[in-house]
């Protein structure tokens, strides 16, 4: 039997597992450093997705890495509690995925409003470009999102003053419009992702012309490796870490189990299947916590790049992480030579392309709450922090179903004499009670009413015995007794 009798995809595969590694090494690094944790980190956990939750059951086709979408939370968690801390937090996190897992609570994801991730991506998207931009110039960013927004002019200010500046932005500068213009070269040359040209041609620019920009710092693979001791683990007895353990899991799980559901739409092979997903998922940040390395989730962007590449079994992804593995161990050296405003601007792109503009538009032609939750989650996301603008966009989201669910009728034939009736449909909650007692208050007391409630779907508590009280308050005051009847 031969290799490619038993594994008939083996070609497929292999070429798309260096087409995903190509566009993995620049966002791994890119990551990393926007995250303010060394390069290989980034890798380590490129390495770990590809590898380990590679081989995992899930989704066959979707590929796991460090990515863009948890920079903001990582930073934030960094410079809280300390790079030392990042692996107990990444390991706590991960056993929450393997317990949702376990539990059957992966599918539950499905059930987020779509508004809500949007807006969640939409408000990171404009933190990392916002901080990005300071990265480029070789500037110090402000620590909150909205600080670095509102700081932007000045930014720009100062850079215009400092020809280093000016020299490291207009790398980032070109970066980003390498990767844009890329899509229009011949096919042929596009056999090489854009991300990576643009850094190798910036790294070229940089050595060549001998500019004045900052490049990776390295250390090497081994040296970067740590796993978290028992400081790090004393941490725990602390609340405050808890807040951002949940918040890695729930946003990398919600991240993932989505990113799986948008690849499934992309190829005709196995569906995912979500707990199992969500095991996988676990168990790389599980990994990935005991080497002191970055969360990692799906991305979507090295996911359907693999899907376009042609890959057609898990094969594909666990041979970009057996690439990325030879690359961080064979030339941990070219690292260094990588400008950090041409990372900077591979994360300007990466945020830009978060930010939903297309969806937005139908949202608000279609459903305008829909597109208010959105956006109200990004901006909460930006001026306060990931986690708390999450919970804001989840709380809208719920309150905004349960109005909807609360939807009601009521019609009032009047037809000059003889008894006045009322007819109630849909449901009938708390909620809509205010409208419903104001406009039955609002009848002459002088005439008989019969109130049908038989079109009601649902009758809460609260309306139930507000109705009863409202009766018997009408029935008093010398007319005929309210007729009432029940569904």
């Amino acid at each position: 039997m031969t290799v490619l009798s038993k594994f008939p995809y083996l070609r497929q595969d292999f070429l798309a597992s260096i087409v995903v590694f190509l566009i993995a090494v620049p966002l791994c690094v890119g990551v990393a450093v926007a995250s303010g944790v060394p390069a290989e980190l980034g890798l380590v956990t490129g390495i770990v997705g590809g590898i380990v939750t590679g081989l995992m059951p899930g989704s066959s086709l979707q590929v796991s890495g460090p990515a863009a979408g948890l920079t903001v939370l990582v930073f934030e968690a960094v410079s809280e509690f300390g790079v030392a801390a990042l692996g107990v937090i990444v390991l706590m996190a991960g056993l929450l995925q393997l317990a949702m897992g376990f539990f059957g609570i992966g599918r539950w994801f499905r059930a987020i409003s779509v508004s809500v991730v949007e807006g969640m991506l939409c408000g990171i998207g404009l933190v990392i470009i916002a901080g990005q931009v300071y990265a480029a110039a070789g500037l110090k960013a402000p620590e909150s999102g909205i600080g670095k927004i509102v700081g932007l002019p000045g930014a720009f200010a100062d850079a215009l003053g400092s020809t280093a500046a000016l020299t490291s932005l207009a790398v980032g500068a070109g970066t980003v419009a390498v990767i844009v213009l890329w899509k229009k070269m011949p096919k042929a040359v596009r056999s090489v992702p854009g991300a990576l040209a643009a850094v190798i041609l910036a790294t070229v620019a940089a050595l060549a012309f001998d500019l004045p920009v900052a490049t990776v710092q390295v250390e090497g693979l081994l040296g970067v490796i740590e796993p978290p001791g028992s400081e790090a683990f004393g941490e725990l007895a602390g609340p405050a870490i808890w807040g951002t353990i949940v918040a890695f899991a729930l946003i990398a799980s919600a991240e993932s189990l989505f990113s799986a559901a948008a690849v499934d739409r992309l190829h005709d092979g196995p569906r995912t299947q979500y707990n199992k997903e969500m095991i996988a998922q676990g168990a790389g940040n599980t990994l990935c916590g005991l080497l002191g390395a970055l969360p990692m989730t799906a991305v979507i962007v090295r996911s359907s790049a693999n899907v376009n590449a042609g890959a057609k079994t898990k094969a594909s992804r666990v041979l970009h992480g057996v690439w990325l593995l030879l690359f961080a161990a064979a030339l941990p050296s070219a690292l260094a030579l990588i400008p950090i405003p041409a990372l900077a601007g591979i994360l300007v792109h990466a945020g830009w392309k978060l930010i939903p503009f297309r969806q937005l538009t139908g949202l608000w032609r279609s459903h305008k709450g829909e597109a208010l939750i959105l956006v109200i989650t990004a901006v909460a996301i930006v001026t306060v922090n990931m986690f708390e603008g999450v919970l804001i966009g989840l709380a809208l989201a719920v309150v905004k179903t349960a109005w909807e669910a609360s939807h009601l009728k009521m019609e009032v034939i009047d037809k000059g004499s003889g008894p006045i009736q009322v007819y109630l449909s849909g449901n009938a909650t708390f909620l809509r009670l205010p409208k419903i007692l104001d406009s039955l208050e609002a009848l002459p007391q002088d005439r008989p009413i019969e109130l049908d409630v038989s079109g009601l779907h649902h009758l809460d508590h609260a309306c139930r015995t507000a109705l009863e009280s409202w009766a018997e308050r009408h029935s008093t005051s010398g007319t005929d007794p309210v007729r009432l009847t029940s569904p």
